[in-house]
């Protein structure tokens, strides 16, 4: 994923925590919010009580993966990903299904 497709600040992610326009999935919740960038742009958060750090990356790098490969085509727009408990014993194909669909459906 580029650099300038990743939200890193607090604010950014504040303020689509704020709108609370969210979609529920079995594993995510996605935050969306309008922005006014020439761009898309992704935040992934993982909780601490997911596991310890390693296994936290490592599911954030599963994120970034799909996101990368889905090639679909997303809206200029900033995505909040919220990974849930049910997250941690889920495969990277369950997650991929999941998160991809998700982004088909919001795309329609």
């Amino acid at each position: 994923m580029k650099k300038i497709n990743i939200i890193k600040e607090k604010k950014d992610f504040d303020i689509a925590f704020k709108l609370k326009n969210q979609i529920t999935t079995k594993y995510f919740y996605i935050y969306i919010h309008d922005n006014k960038l020439d761009n898309y742009r992704f935040g992934i958060c993982v909780s601490k009580k997911l596991g310890k750090a390693v296994f936290r990356n490592k599911l954030k790098r599963r994120i970034k993966d799909i996101i990368d490969k889905s090639k679909l085509l997303f809206p200029n727009k900033d995505y909040i990903i919220v990974l849930k408990k049910s997250a941690n014993n889920a495969k990277y194909l369950e997650l991929k299904e999941d998160l991809i669909d998700n982004f088909k459906k919001l795309n329609r």
